[in-house]
């Protein structure tokens, strides 16, 4: 009995111990946690002068979006409404954006110290009650404000077809209403028996019809469900929305199940008649939600500045060591920067996102013929608020944009572009010599990003431009979100795609994406070049009757713009320059690399009527001379009038210019094709679904210039815990615990 006793008086002795010992350790991180420093985020080791040159790329304001608002609204003879959400018939400004100024005003500006060109708005109106499209320039900002009518220099015709305009909040939710009182409410048995009574969700199918003029567009019909892009349900309808009278509208067609219909009355027939193969309801699990499938388990890693932020943002300019730019965000066309600087000296005057397209193949009728142009809706204007930890670190600069674009008031964006450093992961250079003077010399990658997200309907484009060390820049996009599916019918659905679930095919599609490149090396007079390889046979010196295969410089210089539009599927020149005629201290001609990253599919033939509307997605790299009037790839107004666009990329190209010491402009166009499969669903995944551009200096130096950055690590046997060229050794002294904002989210409905 005693040793009984004994033996439970050292369990509970042991036990006692244990929770001494847990309190102790809970204790001690309690009291270390509190003895660390908090990073000094507001410290800046790294000074910077910024200055207000930046400012004349700005995106405009609040205040100046607002009063080109009143004024446009206050001018009697335009008619323009003043409703909230105005009817096709009404008379609607629609679009209110910067007008970027000329190139050589600008430079006159930055670099001789001459006016600061005038800043002004492009406004385009849509004339719902005249029938027709106009664009204005108004300005100047700040001053007397006075508008001109540019259609007619801009699009070399007076005016626009009304039916060229895209579709706006209101007339969509007169589409919607109208599926609603001439096709749900007519067909409740339908309804009910192969949908279950609920409501189901459109989504829109693009082009509007076959030939200019049209506006009939397919509506594919989807459960009300999250993540309803995946979730088809065989039900399709054509709506013909051509005139601005909603009196005029009517229903053209049907298709139910793989069979058309011409009236509601013949698909209520048949259906009646047993003469079509009915849908039969089921319920479904959600299975496209992205609501995980488990709790999350602790934090993955985190980010922080632990002696303050390397870089920079006042306003729109950044600067980042040896780096500055400024920056600005399109409604239509998205992210953009401009004066990129490395050492002071310009390397681009523009880096942009222009156009973002897809082809889609199906045997459905809503995507059978669909190609979407995305700046046809607005690329910047989806870029929403991005979440911290996940759409950026948590620890980026956010920068909130202001837009009017299909409102009737000035919209924030709160948080829509960060910028980051960030350390890729992988060093930028490294080499381990221990054969002979044993010694180590190394540099992490850090770089510098700036980004915006924008979700486009089911899809999400992450936009990056990230400046690194060694004088590179690289534009780079990835897709992601959800994909685009069809309701699977007969056998012939899966020539167009796989399965990814009971009825829902996830159809093939292309992704182009289109940049501008404005290269300026050491001025505007600049020249294209071409460099790659061949083997030539040589005799060996020492033994003249051996020959070998040895690798040869191969070099050209394209004079003209057709000889320089490199088409995709052709054989290209491995290495593309624009370069100066400026030498480098070797003699060389100094020069940067376009460097493309592509894995796009086959482009739409030429033969195609709408292919015109995306011609630049013919060419992998195009090199054309730089013109003010040449501002943009695509439009606006290219999407609703594919078959007649208003800029056709390829007359850039057909009127052939020199490109000999003139001031040089790449177009630059990457992509992926997209076989969905399984794996994509819920969400297609970032990995390898992208694509961009990468700027090398070519020559432009003398040597790399990260070996000048403070990063860089070198240490020899003996001084490997120095900490004189390798901060890495005394990592533990800038110990210290990150500074952070609270989590918020503003981005639901896209405003404050």
């Amino acid at each position: 009995m005693a040793a009984r006793v004994e033996k439970s008086c050292w369990k509970y002795l042991v036990i006692l111990l244990i929770l001494i010992l847990v309190i102790c350790n809970i204790v001690f991180i309690c009291l270390y946690v509190d003895r660390v420093p908090k990073c000094q985020s507001s410290q800046q080791i790294w000074k910077y002068d910024h200055t207000d040159h930046a400012a004349v790329f700005a995106d405009l304001s609040e205040d100046e979006y607002q009063q080109v608002r009143e004024y446009m609204g206050a001018q009697a003879s335009l008619e323009i409404s003043n409703a909230d959400t105005p009817k096709p018939n009404e008379n609607v400004l629609f679009l209110i954006d910067l007008v970027l100024p000329k190139k050589a005003e600008v430079l006159r500006f930055l670099d001789e110290n001459g006016p600061t060109p005038a800043r002004e708005a492009s406004v385009v109106v849509f004339y719902g009650a005249r029938g027709y499209l106009k664009e204005y320039v108004v300005g100047p900002l700040g001053g007397s404000l006075r508008y001109r009518d540019v259609t007619m220099e801009k699009y070399d015709q007076p005016e626009l077809k009304v039916t060229a305009r895209p579709i706006s909040g209101g007339e969509f939710s007169k589409v919607f209403e109208f599926l609603f009182l001439e096709v749900s409410v007519k067909i409740p048995k339908i309804m009910k028996e192969s949908f279950d009574g609920q409501p189901l969700l459109p989504f829109e199918g693009l082009p509007r019809g076959l030939k200019s003029g049209d506006r009939e567009t397919w509506i594919s019909l989807y459960r009300y469900m999250k993540g309803m892009y995946l979730h088809p349900v065989g039900f399709e309808v054509l709506i013909n929305h051509q005139s601005t009278n909603l009196s005029q509208w009517y229903l053209k067609k049907l298709w139910y199940n793989g069979q058309y219909f011409d009236t509601i009355n013949a698909l209520r027939e048949a259906y009646n008649n047993g003469k079509v193969n009915k849908i039969v309801y089921k319920a479904v699990s959600d299975y496209a939600s992205l609501k995980p499938r488990s709790k999350p388990i602790g934090l993955g890693p985190q980010q922080s500045y632990l002696q303050g932020k390397r870089f920079s943002v006042k306003d729109n300019q950044v600067m980042y060591m040896d780096w500055s730019f400024a920056f600005g965000l399109s409604s239509l066309s998205g992210m953009r920067v401009f004066d990129i600087r490395f050492k002071g000296e310009r390397i681009a005057y523009e880096l942009s996102v222009q156009e973002a397209i897809a082809v889609y193949g199906s045997v459905t009728p809503a995507l059978i013929l669909t190609k979407f142009l995305e700046s046809g809706v607005g690329i910047g204007r989806f870029a929403h608020e991005l979440v911290r930890g996940v759409d950026c670190p948590y620890g980026a600069t956010y920068v909130d944009t202001y837009r009017y674009i299909d409102t009737s008031h000035v919209r924030r964006f709160r948080n829509s572009i960060c910028v980051f450093e960030h350390d890729i992961g992988r060093p930028l250079r490294r080499h381990l010599t221990d054969f002979f003077l044993n010694n180590y010399g190394g540099l992490a990658n850090s770089a510098l990003i700036i980004r915006s997200i924008t979700a486009i309907g089911n899809y999400d484009y992450v936009w990056d431009f990230i400046f690194y060390q060694s004088g590179s820049v690289e534009a780079r996009v990835h897709a992601t979100g959800y994909i685009s599916s069809s309701f699977i019918v007969g056998g012939g659905s899966l020539r167009h795609g796989h399965r990814v679930a009971e009825n829902t095919l996830g159809n093939i599609h292309t992704h182009f994406i289109n940049f501008k490149v404005d290269l300026d090396i050491m001025g505007v007079k600049n020249v294209f070049q071409t460099k790659d390889m061949t083997f030539e046979e040589v005799a060996v010196p020492w033994m003249p009757e051996r020959k070998a295969k040895v690798p040869r410089l191969v070099e050209d210089q394209p004079k003209t713009e057709q000889e320089a539009a490199l088409r995709h599927g052709h054989p290209m020149p491995r290495y593309l320059h624009v370069a100066s005629n400026h030498t480098n201290r070797w003699g060389h001609q100094r020069s940067y690399r376009l460097q493309v990253v592509s894995f796009a599919g086959d482009h739409l033939p030429e033969s195609e009527p709408e292919e015109r509307a995306m011609s630049w997605a013919r060419y992998k790299v195009a090199i054309t001379k730089h013109k003010d009037s040449e501002q943009t790839s695509s439009s606006l107004f290219n999407q609703n009038d594919i078959w007649s666009p208003a800029v056709d990329f390829s007359k850039f190209i057909a009127d052939n210019e020199s490109i000999v010491n003139e001031d040089l402009v790449a177009w630059i166009t990457a992509g992926f094709l997209h076989i969905p499969h399984a794996e994509d669903i819920p969400n297609t995944v970032t990995i390898g679904n992208g694509g961009g551009v990468i700027l090398r200096p070519h020559n432009y130096f003398d040597e790399d210039p990260s070996i000048n950055s403070p990063d860089g690590v070198f240490f020899e046997p003996g001084t490997e815990n120095s900490c004189e060229y390798n901060k890495m050794a005394c990592l533990k002294e800038d110990l210290c615990a990150a500074s952070l904002d609270p989590f918020t989210y503003h981005g639901f409905g896209g405003q404050e």
